[in-house]
């Protein structure tokens, strides 16, 4: 019999407060963190725009091999920020 391994991924410590900022902000945020392989922690969607964003603690956090693959292979927009702040400042361009 084949068993599922259920692993836990690690949400990093901010992530809560950045969640509820953004939100209060007028974004809507779809939690990515538990798909692991390196995928980015959130989706963040405004005005008809999404973005990929991989939260870490602090700006001196390193991204990790898996992480570092997935962002070699995406073809696409993705942004590591530690703050709310950070990922307003990524989005407001665009809306």
């Amino acid at each position: 019999m084949n068993k599922l391994r259920v692993s836990r991924r690690r949400v990093d410590r901010n992530q809560a407060e950045i969640v509820k900022a953004l939100r209060e902000y007028g974004c809507s945020v779809q939690h990515l963190h538990t798909i692991g392989r390196g995928c980015p922690d959130l989706l963040v969607g405004i005005n008809g725009h999404n973005y990929l964003i991989e939260l870490k603690s602090d700006r001196r956090s390193k991204l990790t091999e898996d992480e570092c693959r997935w962002f070699e292979n995406w073809l696409g927009q993705v942004t590591v920020a530690s703050s709310a702040e950070e990922i307003i400042n990524t989005i407001l361009p665009c809306n």
